[in-house]
């Protein structure tokens, strides 16, 4: 064989075992953020329950990056409005896409997106936690407005019911996630190109 022909064969084999890597990564991210939803706790005053998967979506977008993370995310939620009980409590549907938690979910895309957008620009644990609270306040603000609009109340009633409950909570799980990818990083990095400066 040509030393063409040898080249052209590596670019295939490395094109192919970034498809499939890409491929993995993004169903463990839909599993994941799907198994997140059923780590349930309802508050008596709100429609939003507690879950792990923030903590999912923000690594998710850290070691994805924003296309793959942003894309990953967007079929989870396909799925689980084609009919997949994928979303807290089992529940799936388009209704429940419109009801009053559905702003987060979609707020997951745009998440992964910005986390993924900025984990790239400089390394380090304290970039990764600014990088994970900026996707952790992207959430929050897909998720309060749609939360004021379906349940048609005012936005300072719609941040105590759909923010401020959460703040503790989803410190925790940024932290965790950022310490757990800046202790993978460079790895992430060579795994997953995307993320790279």
């Amino acid at each position: 064989m040509s030393v063409t022909g040898i080249a052209r064969e590596l670019k295939r084999e490395v094109l192919l075992s970034r498809i499939e890597m890409d491929v993995f990564g993004a169903l463990i991210l839909i599993i994941a953020t799907a198994a997140g939803a059923f780590v349930r706790i309802y508050l008596p005053f709100t429609p939003v329950p507690i879950t792990l998967q923030t903590f999912f979506v923000l690594i998710g977008g850290a070691v994805l990056g924003r296309r793959l993370g942003a894309l990953s995310l967007s079929a989870y939620i396909l799925l689980g409005a084609v009919g997949l009980p994928v979303f807290s409590g089992a529940a799936f549907g388009l209704a429940h896409l419109l009801g009053p938690t559905g702003g987060y979910l979609v707020g997951f895309i745009a998440s992964a997106f910005a986390v993924g957008w900025m984990i790239r620009i400089k390394s380090g644990l304290l970039w990764s936690v600014l990088s994970m609270a900026v996707g952790t306040a992207v959430i929050y603000a897909f998720g309060a407005a749609w939360l004021a609009v379906s349940l048609r109340i005012g936005i300072f009633q719609s941040l105590s019911m759909g923010v401020m409950p959460f703040l503790g909570g989803d410190a925790v799980k940024l932290l965790a996630a950022a310490t757990l990818f800046n202790s993978y990083e460079g790895r992430i990095r060579e795994i997953y190109p995307s993320t790279r400066r």
